[in-house]
This record gives structure tokens, C-alpha cells and sequence, in this order.
């Protein structure tokens, strides 16, 4: 049976490749949780890309992570991050990102394809 920790240990290649892709999103464009699991190598684990930005937030990390956003081109929102899904919204407008009435961004217009 695996010690303690052991999870976080397994996880960590995986985030780092997730880690590594975002820090490549220029400003002022946005790509969702789907396109940094298939880029980092990884197609369909969208979730688990959710999962490595939520570790980075308040952490004042140097990785874009506000510039992930959902396949709807969304935030998405959810009670257990705190408050961030408002500051996700706020980095981006100040990145020049802009959100409709809906509250969806362009993926046209703000997207980012390497």
C-alpha cells in the first residue's frame, strides 16, 4: 500500500505537464481546461487540469492560470475556490478579455491555438 503523500507524488508529472503548457498563454488570450489536457499530452482529463490550476491560486505563481477557462467559454464558477472565479474574471478583463452579457468570452477572438 502506497505511504502518505503518495497521490500528490503520482500527480505531479501530470500538473507539471499541465504547468507547463499554460505558462505559454500569451496575455490577453484564454484556452480551455480540454485544450491543455490534449496539449500536455493527456486528452480527456480536462478535470485534472481543473484540479492542478485550483492548487495555484493564491499561491502567487507566475503560471496564467486565470487564462483557463471552460469549453463554453466560461469561468467556471464554484464554491469551493473562494472567491477566485471573481478575480479570474477581473485578471482578464484587465488583460483586455472581453465577456459578453452572458458572461462568455469569444473563443474566436481571445483564443489561443500554438
Amino acid at each position: 500500500m502506497p505511504g502518505p503523500g503518495a497521490e500528490a507524488l503520482a500527480t505531479a508529472p501530470l500538473y507539471e505537464r499541465f504547468y507547463a503548457v499554460v505558462a505559454q498563454v500569451p496575455c490577453g488570450r484564454v484556452v480551455t481546461y480540454g485544450q491543455v489536457a490534449r496539449w500536455a499530452g493527456y486528452p480527456g482529463y480536462a478535470r485534472q487540469v481543473g484540479y492542478a490550476l485550483f492548487r495555484l491560486q493564491g499561491t502567487g505563481t507566475a503560471i496564467p492560470w486565470q487564462r483557463v477557462i471552460n469549453a463554453q467559454g466560461q469561468v467556471s464558477y464554484s464554491p469551493h475556490r473562494q472567491g477566485y472565479d471573481d478575480l479570474q474574471v477581473a485578471l482578464l478583463r484587465a488583460e483586455g478579455v472581453v465577456f459578453d452579457a452572458a458572461g462568455r468570452i469569444d473563443l474566436d477572438q481571445y483564443g489561443w491555438h500554438p
